[in-house]
């Protein structure tokens, strides 16, 4: 929780539901698609769901390149690579639901960390290396493979993401080359600048190996602002190793970075490699059989099986033990809801067993014979007093929470005016109040213990 001890975290807010998955907040955005935080409401399980714009990919022409993407993913199963959970889709929208990866962008941790140990980033390498020869064994090459787009899961394992770029066996010309120019300046390699075509895998390793300079180093091997001189000295692969490089890894960076694409390192050297070899643990997963694709094309064609409906839910905010804990003092929750909490700050809370909705109507049906004007939205009322007191208009806002089913806690605080004045106007509100507030020894005296 970002704030404990006050109530910001807990405002209700409207939440959208897709399918089975509650929406939560946005993790990042692009030109066509931003990816989202949400929960599978019958699993609990965190995902990441990339919401597409169906009207914004067809205006630019992007529909056989997002078909890819999916299709990508769904052809790569490794512990690796950030996993396809499932694609859905409403009337305008297409949702891809992904593993979620707590552990955010690699790139985040090389800015913030600086370079990484060489132990580290061989660890990393190694599993970059696992999931990059397991796709290029699928035929799936990725072709923008970058800091950017390896992500770490909670454990700090790799995961390989955004295959918005990839290439799959069908997308070969005739020579058996891919000639499409992509990837980012910086870890492209010399054959695609050159455009005379290209092999995927001999591309994407030599992106391997600028993304392991740059873990050890923390800065590019190639790198200039201008564009000509950068694509110059990647042609001519003018780079040089940090003192601190050992003799090992420099031996299989200049084997990696090397312009010859038909003499660079392919993943089977890589993997007898000594440097490599040291510490390396194989990944253990199981090969994904039979997949088929028609799922993807339904989708796209509105299939009334992957359909689904955006849902805006209006409902309290709701809280748990341990948000009941952070306002209490110590671990006594005794006195959580005696009335009032707190006559200094102006805060007064009490809790209910009827409907949040009957608990709004009768606040303000108690608020307002006390010159009290109301504006209620949703769950929350606001109190304005048409009076002005000693320090102007007193001002209370009022918020109920869901603190389990059918027991709700509403929190009364002061925003702006006296506390003596607020304190005078919480005892006669609580007259009118006494027939939906509820106390647990009032249930105890009832149930006769």
């Amino acid at each position: 929780m970002s704030d404990i001890g006050g109530w910001h975290s807990y405002f209700s807010s409207p939440r959208t539901r897709v399918g089975k998955y509650e929406i939560g907040k946005l993790l990042g955005e692009g030109t066509f698609a931003k990816v989202k935080l949400a929960k599978n409401k019958e699993t609990g399980e965190s995902v990441a769901i990339k919401v597409i714009d169906k009207e914004k990919i067809l205006k630019h022409k992007m529909l056989e390149q997002i078909k890819r993407e999916i299709s990508t993913m769904k052809l790569v199963k490794h512990p690796n690579i950030v996993q396809l959970l499932e694609v859905m889709a409403s009337k305008t929208k297409i949702y891809i639901v992904m593993e979620y990866a707590t552990g955010g962008e690699l790139f985040d941790k090389i800015v913030h960390q600086g370079r990484l140990k060489e132990e580290q980033s061989r660890k990393y390498f190694q599993q970059l290396i696992d999931a990059v020869d397991y796709c290029h064994s699928r035929g799936v090459y990725h072709r923008d493979l970058k800091p950017e787009n390896l992500l770490l899961d909670a454990a700090g394992n790799l995961k390989i993401s955004d295959f918005g770029l990839s290439a799959l066996p069908q997308q070969l010309r005739e020579d058996g080359l891919l000639h499409t120019t992509c990837g980012t300046p910086n870890y492209v390699a010399p054959e695609v600048i050159v455009d005379k075509g290209y092999h995927g895998a001999t591309v994407d390793l030599w992106s391997c190996g600028v993304i392991l300079f740059v873990l050890m180093a923390g800065y590019l091997p190639f790198d200039d602002p201008n564009l000509l001189n950068l694509y110059r000295k990647i042609y001519r692969a003018e780079f040089s190793c940090p003192s601190w490089f050992s003799s090992g890894a420099r031996k299989l960076l200049f084997k990696l970075l090397d312009p010859n694409a038909k003499t660079r390192y392919t993943a089977a050297q890589i993997y007898k490699n000594d440097w490599f070899r040291k510490g390396y643990k194989p990944a253990q997963h199981t090969e994904k059989l039979n997949v088929t694709l028609e799922d993807i094309n339904a989708v796209f064609n509105d299939s009334s099986e992957f359909l689904v409906m955006e849902k805006k839910e209006m409902k309290p905010a709701s809280m748990n033990a341990f948000d009941l804990i952070s306002l209490s003092s110590g671990l006594d929750l005794s006195g959580l809801f005696e009335q009032p909490q707190d006559e200094e700050r102006g805060e007064t809370r009490f809790t209910s067993k009827k409907s949040a909705k009957e608990i709004v109507n009768t606040i303000e049906e108690a608020a307002r014979p006390l010159g009290f004007n109301v504006q209620i939205q949703n769950h929350k009322l606001k109190l304005q007093g048409d009076k002005q007191g000693r320090k102007g208009q007193l001002s209370v806002s009022t918020q109920v929470f869901e603190v389990a089913p059918s027991l709700f806690m509403v929190e009364l605080s002061k925003n702006n005016g006296d506390t003596i004045e607020y304190n005078h106007f919480c005892k006669n509100l609580s007259k009118g109040l006494k027939d939906i507030v509820w106390k647990a020894e009032e249930a105890d005296t009832a149930s006769g213990n």
